[in-house]
């Protein structure tokens, strides 16, 4: 589902310097992916637990989930983040919904989601 890439911004939630990446903004993820290897050893990004998570071929794998401080654009927050193999860069949609952006697929970049407007019941 993944189209372009974005550089992202990856951290530990505590704080601390960021690694930069390119990740693919892949919307039929439901959680964002990011190698084990970088958020475990180089980020000391903890786990929270191990999941069980079904991929688009329909085969069923074990991963590791936790948080990770993203950072896009100028804006850090916490998101929900699953500790993938190598080379597994993958933008989400729980992140992109966070930072409340969405593709924008002519330009190949994200976009302010359009703006909701609360009315009274």
């Amino acid at each position: 589902m993944g189209i372009f890439s974005v550089p992202v911004g990856i951290g530990n939630p505590e704080g601390g310097d960021l690694h930069w990446v390119d990740a693919l903004v892949d919307t039929g993820a439901i959680h964002s992916m990011i190698p084990e290897s970088l958020l475990e050893q180089a980020l000391h990004v903890p786990r929270i637990h191990t999941l069980e998570f079904e991929l688009a071929d329909g085969t069923v794998k074990n991963y590791g989930y936790g948080v990770a401080r993203f950072r896009l654009e100028d804006r850090e927050m916490p998101c929900p983040v699953i500790f993938g193999p190598e080379d597994e860069y993958l933008l989400g949609a729980t992140t992109l919904e966070s930072f409340n952006l969405i593709p924008d697929t002519s330009h190949l970049s994200l976009v302010p989601a359009p703006r909701m407007r609360a009315r009274p019941i």
